[in-house]
């Protein structure tokens, strides 16, 4: 039997992760609540994500919801032991989420650059057009602006050898 994920939520008392689904066999929506044991403020969020999907118990129901949103929950979780108020907790994972066009990515060790590749993708698979879109042009051709003058560069100047 499989099982069609439609929405995914956190429970702070007692903490537990909420799935709201249905079955194959009927359109009946059922409710999965899924208790978060041995989780503290100082737990790795997702360390905690992948072992809750990895369990055998919960395997089936958690595989329409990615590891990513699990990751989020646990977030929220976390935050609301440190204390944080869940307007605080969203603010905090919004920042971790997004990516500053101004960073110099090649000073980041592997792990962060492995997380904002994997921002990046998730970014670019969402805002990629398909060619099932309904908007989806084939051989798109775009004129950009010239409203300011381009700026020439010292590599960009011919030299005086002709090639």
């Amino acid at each position: 039997m499989s099982y069609v994920a439609q929405k995914c939520g956190v429970c702070f008392r007692p903490p537990s992760i909420v799935l709201i689904y249905k079955a194959d066999e009927g359109d009946k929506t059922r409710r999965r609540v899924m208790p978060v044991r041995n989780f503290s403020e100082f737990s790795d969020c997702g360390l905690a994500a992948e072992q809750l999907k990895n369990n055998p118990r919960h395997k089936a129901y958690l595989e329409g919801v990615s590891l990513r949103q699990l990751k989020k929950l646990f977030g929220l979780l976390r935050g609301h032991l440190r204390g944080e108020s869940l307007a605080q907790s969203l603010e905090k994972l919004q920042q971790e989420d997004t990516i500053d066009p101004e960073e110099d990515l090649n000073k980041l060790d592997d792990k962060e650059l492995a997380k904002r590749k994997s921002i990046m993708d998730e970014l670019f698979e969402k805002n990629r057009k398909k060619k099932d879109d309904p908007d989806f042009v084939y051989d798109l051709e775009v004129e950009f602006p010239q409203d300011e003058q381009l700026e020439s560069c010292s590599w960009d100047v011919e030299s005086g050898e002709e090639i």
